[in-house]
């Protein structure tokens, strides 16, 4: 990105947004290892919501890789998490 780009007031809203996305996904993960008896099924909830979140990104901005670098780890962990 330009450094005009980084001055946009949108741009800086959207990482902003991106921030917030990606902190609140890594209290959800500290949450469910540490203070639930059953955090299985939490990381498996959160993991499906990684995964449909990169499929509405890949498809809605038409860049299906950004489905491979946002959900290929949710997908491996949801996959250890069901046959675990």
């Amino acid at each position: 990105m330009s450094e005009d780009n980084l001055q946009d007031e949108k741009v800086q809203t959207l990482l902003k947004n991106q921030g917030v996305y990606n902190g609140l996904i890594s209290v959800g993960i500290i949450y469910s290892l540490f203070f639930t008896h059953n955090y299985h099924n939490s990381l498996l909830a959160i993991m499906i919501y990684i995964i449909l979140v990169a499929l509405y990104g890949s498809f809605s901005s038409g860049n299906k890789s950004i489905f491979f670098k946002q959900g290929t780890l949710a997908v491996i962990v949801a996959i250890l998490l069901l046959i675990s």
